[in-house]
């Protein structure tokens, strides 16, 4: 193994930032950046020996490939990361724009919300992939959210508490237990899960996340984080009492100035229930 993706490995085992996905897949993405390199000419690289040439390089690359914006973003994102572990920050652009990355545009006004039946729940055999769909519709958690969720901790009578383990990005937030509905749920949870988590102390998470994917396929579900845009979309109607428009509610143009005032400020904790931090990335689930 060259000495680069021997360092960058050891470099994602020492720093265990984020989910165990975002982990993951940080972790493909640097050794495919140092084959990257290696095959752009840059030979006896170290985790240490990375300069602005570097970068330039191989995004000129990834652009020539023609690439969508998402993925420069999350390679860049990949790349940062690095850097900011071997403390030379200063060689990769603060903005994006200095590379020519456009920003990403978001789909506007479709949907893509979807919520699951209790007769589709039925064809879920697994009692705690079930229940974890349950979480996925009752609070808008992400898949690694939902299956790791351990109600015992979580569940702090009128908000659930998500560890930063739990989530995208190592960032816990809080979620408001707003009907009755969400409060039986947790109820379930609490004594499918007892003391533990929805993953079965007989599996790892690997093991439980494919007999999710298999349990779920069997059942005919797809596209489950669906139930997230549902979600939002549910939260926002209750934030501002119309409709989002990605369900046919009014677009920007049509709203009065108090009306774009609590547009904005249901946009803002929609976002942060996601665990989000900005206001645009509501447009993918509500729509502008």
């Amino acid at each position: 193994m060259r000495d680069l993706n021997y360092q960058l490995k050891q470099l994602c085992r020492r720093n265990r930032d984020g989910s165990f996905a975002t982990q993951h897949l940080r972790e493909r993405t640097l050794t495919m950046i140092a084959n990257q390199l290696h095959g752009l000419g840059y030979r006896h690289m170290n985790s240490h020996s990375l300069k602005p040439k570097h970068v330039e390089a191989l995004v000129r690359h990834w652009q020539n490939q023609g690439l969508s914006v998402a993925t420069l973003k999350f390679r860049m994102a990949a790349l940062r990361w690095w850097a900011q572990k071997v403390d030379r920050q200063s060689v990769i652009a603060r903005s994006n724009d200095h590379y020519g990355i456009a920003r990403r545009r978001y789909v506007n006004n479709i949907s893509k919300a979807q919520s699951v039946t209790a007769g589709q729940l039925a064809q879920v055999r697994d009692p705690h992939v079930r229940m974890s769909l349950e979480l996925q519709q009752a609070f808008g958690l992400r898949r690694e959210e939902a299956l790791k969720f351990q109600p015992v901790l979580a569940d702090r009578g009128d908000h659930i508490q998500l560890k930063g383990s739990w989530t995208k990005g190592g960032k816990p937030r809080v979620i408001p237990v707003r009907s009755e509905m969400q409060r039986e749920v947790l109820g379930r949870a609490r004594q499918l899960a007892g003391r533990g988590s929805l993953i079965p102390s007989s599996r790892t998470y690997r093991q439980h996340l494919s007999i999710y994917s298999t349990s779920t396929a069997r059942a005919g579900l797809s596209k489950l984080h669906g139930l997230r845009h549902h979600y939002a979309q549910q939260r926002y109607r209750e934030l501002t009492g119309w409709p989002a428009p990605a369900q046919g509610g009014p677009d920007a143009g049509m709203l009065t100035s108090e009306q774009k005032v609590l547009d904005h400020q249901a946009r803002l904790v929609v976002s942060r229930e996601l665990g989000h931090e900005r206001e645009q990335i509501t447009v993918v689930y509500l729509g502008r």
